[in-house]
């Protein structure tokens, strides 16, 4: 496969995911919009916000409490597990349930203890179970459900502007409009270099993702891109079907950096990548910088991977979304269809017979 042949991609993505890529910006602002306009009751008293959700559907969690952080006043925490801590509880918790499909059996799991625990709770789902329960609920629950057939990990702009919109609306964060706005522009100009006609030479999404073949991809982030770097992580392992890895700085300046002397002819095939914007802290900054040093030097090969816009949100999805496009070009130069994850279903599977089976 070669990225210049653009015309020859649909042979392997069958269902089209690149149309899902293309069209992150305009989701967006759908979702943003679609958000002013869901029910919500006027909630008081929040002291403490919790996202329960998995993989796709959890990943608007790790970017809204990243961005939100410098914002207000109230934590946020994401869980990614069966039921919640036993500290989740009561009208003061705004427990917000997201799953995708609406099936997800640790999203339903932490549902249902919600419930039981008497926190408010917002549903976001597309359907399913989650849908189910939540009008079921009582007063205490609301559903905020959107349409949107194909896969979690292509519905990253409802699962994360959603819960801006809520947030905003109860007064929890500031009002981001001109924010999402921005963030909108910068990825539109950005994309223009990024789309699957714009030839290798002009296009660094397809040059990027030639450097990650063959190699072992470790992507770093601190702060506003410690959860963008999960996003790279996940994308590079659902497209490209390929392993990879995130690690948060400055925590890696703990641990990772003395990791890289073995196993030796492992590390040498291994591409780290370090995601920056000048949103981030200036130690961090200069972590980013020695840290990249110290590996390039160990023979690792390193890349830096920069944000554009103005704000901060214009920075984390302009990011984001250039990881979105280096996975889709790597599946296909591995000629990896990125939509069906066989795998992670067959392993659903397993789950729903309890069985140990082949």
């Amino acid at each position: 496969m070669h990225l210049n042949d653009h015309e020859t991609f649909p042979s392997i993505d069958t269902q089209n995911m690149l149309s899902e890529i293309d069209g992150l910006p305009d989701q967006l602002v759908s979702a943003w919009e679609m958000g002013q306009q869901f029910p919500l009751p006027p909630w008081k008293g929040i002291t403490r916000v919790v996202i329960a959700g998995m993989g796709g559907s959890a990943i608007g969690g790790s970017l809204i409490k990243a961005y939100a952080a410098p914002l207000g006043d109230v934590p946020i925490t994401v869980h990614r597990d069966y039921g919640l801590p036993s500290w989740v509880k009561g009208k003061e918790t705004l427990l917000i349930v997201s799953s995708h499909s609406g099936n997800t059996e640790e999203t339903l799991s932490a549902f249902e203890a919600g419930l039981g625990n008497g926190c408010r709770m917002i549903g976001i789902t597309t359907g399913g179970r989650l849908a189910e329960k939540a009008v079921e609920g009582g007063e205490d629950v609301t559903l905020w459900r959107f349409d949107h057939p194909g896969q979690p990990r292509a519905a990253v702009g409802y699962s994360f502007a959603l819960l801006l919109a809520a947030l905003f609306r109860l007064g929890l964060i500031p009002d981001p409009t001109p924010e999402v706005e921005d963030a909108a522009a910068a990825l539109r100009e950005q994309q223009k270099e990024l789309l699957s006609e714009v030839p290798i030479a002009k296009n660094p999404a397809k040059r990027l993702a030639g450097q990650l073949v063959d190699r072992w991809v470790c992507v770093l982030g601190a702060g506003l891109m410690e959860p963008v770097a999960r996003r790279w992580k996940g994308q590079l392992n659902e497209l490209a079907k390929t392993w990879a890895q995130f690690e948060a700085l400055p925590e890696a300046d703990h641990n990772t950096l003395a990791s890289i002397f073995n196993p030796e002819n492992l590390l040498l095939k291994t591409a780290a990548l370090f995601l920056r914007g000048d949103a981030a802290h200036a130690r961090n900054q200069l972590r980013g910088e020695l840290t990249k040093k110290y590996f390039m030097l160990e023979g690792l090969n390193t890349d830096f991977v920069d944000a554009s816009g103005k704000t901060r949100l214009a920075q984390q999805w302009t990011v984001l979304h250039l990881g979105d496009y280096v996975a889709y070009y790597l599946a296909m130069l591995y000629e990896e269809d990125p939509t069906p994850v066989a795998a992670i279903e067959h392993l659903k599977e397993e789950l729903k017979s309890g069985s140990f089976g082949t």
